[in-house]
């Protein structure tokens, strides 16, 4: 496809309305989505992400009781202020980066919990008719360039849709949506067919849909005709692949990083863990302490 034909991706949905269950009760009156990896909030990682690739639009499909997503993306003058006046700049930068530009937050409202695919047809009106990325915003995705500026530069290349996909031992392909691709050695393989949480013996390979999505507005219209799937939700994944049947290209994108499920709690502990090597104020000192657990509590770790 040449690029001269690929409309630039701006905005970026971000599927918030979740009840974080598994996380009751720090989560019955603080968005599962604002639980703090490091020193930010796990949407706020996500959303930095999507800056980083280009994003210009956020559009948060929300629900009843996360009204403290837009409190946290907004201005906080008193707050700032307060800073300004005891001299803490790094803060107040690190405040002020949190904040999304006036008109640049869209936030949308999902009635009850009926699933991935659900979630995103309620942005339809906001996305207006232009390609659009999806973040899943419980999972963080840590490389040196991040997940969707490198599905953004392939997208630049190969127009459609892109879907970002991982390998995961055979025996776990049942919890996720799964892929089949043309040639499975290739970078950027196009994909053949998509299914949601296969049976073991029943799924095309071992290549997960990981959390990224960039997808043509078509999707919408698929959406629309998608009865309940898998858990009795409309999942994202059967619109997909009905796309897919109709002859839409579909292509993958291989991330190469880490990948941090943050709507499990062993995910969000891991993520926790490694952001927190990995910076500069707390990785030496939360190292050796790692390292001291381990030497003092290791008849408890066989």
């Amino acid at each position: 496809m040449s690029t001269q034909h690929i409309t630039r991706v701006r905005k970026a949905v971000l599927p918030v309305a979740g009840l974080g269950t598994r996380f009751l009760p720090a989560t019955k009156a603080v968005p599962k989505e604002l639980l703090a990896v490091l020193d930010r909030p796990v949407l706020q990682w996500v959303v930095e992400e999507a800056r980083e690739a280009g994003i210009e639009e956020f559009i948060f499909v929300t629900a009843r009781g996360k009204e403290a997503i837009a409190d946290h993306f907004d201005t906080h003058p008193e707050l700032e202020r307060a800073l300004h006046d005891k001299g803490k700049d790094a803060l107040l930068r690190a405040v002020r980066q949190a904040c999304i530009d006036a008109g640049k937050a869209i936030y949308v409202r999902q009635d009850a919990p009926r699933g991935l695919g659900h979630a995103i047809a309620c942005a339809r009106e906001a996305v207006a008719g232009e390609p659009f990325a999806v973040l899943l915003p419980d999972m963080l995705m840590r490389a040196e360039t991040g997940c969707l500026a490198g599905m953004m530069a392939l997208y630049a290349q190969k127009g459609g849709n892109i879907i970002a996909v991982e390998e995961v031992p055979k025996k776990d392909v049942h919890k996720y949506g799964v892929v089949a691709v043309e040639n499975e050695s290739a970078p950027a393989p196009r994909i053949t067919a998509m299914v949601e949480k296969p049976a073991v013996d029943q799924a095309p390979s071992n290549l997960i849909i990981s959390g990224r999505y960039i997808l043509q507005p078509d999707i919408f219209d698929h959406l629309a005709r998608t009865r309940p799937g898998a858990g009795g939700e409309i999942q994202i994944t059967d619109a997909m692949a009905a796309m897919l049947r109709e002859g839409a290209a579909f292509h993958a994108f291989r991330f190469d990083g880490e990948t941090f499920d943050c709507g499990s709690k062993l995910g969000f502990l891991q993520a926790n863990l490694a952001y927190g090597l990995a910076d500069a104020e707390t990785g030496g000192t939360l190292a050796a302490y790692a390292r001291q657990l381990l030497n003092n509590g290791s008849d408890n770790l066989e």
